[in-house]
């Protein structure tokens, strides 16, 4: 585990998420040491890109009075935060959206910057591509409207607590629907997994309503 303040910001980063980074770099399929090499430049890739989404969520909420901490976990990670006065729905919403927002600009810069240094050795080459890919890829991902997803936690927030049974059924529905179409376009398994996972407990969610 790795703990350290990034803008006196507790941050704590458990040996899950390494391994979890680890795994979708393909560190099954690792020979030799350039390979090695690549596999280490992706998790640094998708550490800082991770990190920079859930600094959006705490920076927004700090703003809003909030003492907050960020943790790193298998599969990504948390800003938590407490304290302070209640959130109302729209600043909910906006600490919410600010990581998957401030994650797209941070795919955007990396983008723009690589476009604007041509001539760069391989290795740079491939660490640039696969922070501004990460970094779209996720928050795109994070703003589908499935919960706990920030996108389902937007689409919460937008429809409110009188209307938590709409939001649970729109979960279940897209994710089973994103889940069986990406498993048909790639037949890879993980993705389907995770979103079996929030139907499931978006199911459950709605069988316990009253």
């Amino acid at each position: 585990m790795i703990q350290f303040s990034l803008f006196k910001i507790p941050i704590r980063v458990e040996l899950w998420f390494w391994l979890t980074l680890a795994f979708i770099g393909g560190v099954t399929r690792v020979d030799g040491k350039e390979a090695f090499f690549l596999l280490l430049l992706f998790m640094i890739a998708g550490f800082i890109s991770i990190l920079v989404h859930e600094l959006g969520h705490a920076l927004t909420a700090k703003a809003f009075g909030k003492r907050v901490e960020i943790v790193l976990q298998a599969f990504g990670g948390y800003a938590a935060y407490s304290g302070g006065a209640p959130l109302d729905r729209t600043r909910t919403f906006l600490v919410t959206a600010a990581g998957p927002a401030l994650q797209i600009v941070l795919g955007v810069v990396v983008y723009l910057f690589a476009q604007s240094l041509p001539g760069m050795s391989p290795q740079a080459t491939y660490f640039v591509e696969r922070l501004y890919a990460i970094s779209f890829i996720w928050a795109l991902l994070n703003l589908l409207p499935v919960l706990p997803l920030d996108g389902g936690r937007l689409l919460q927030t937008i429809l409110g607590p009188s209307r938590i049974k709409l939001t649970l059924l729109i979960s279940i529905a897209v994710a089973i629907g994103v889940g069986v179409l990406y498993f048909m376009m790639t037949d890879d398994i993980l993705l389907p997994i995770f979103m079996g996972m929030f139907a499931y407990q978006a199911f459950q969610a709605l069988k316990a309503l009253p």
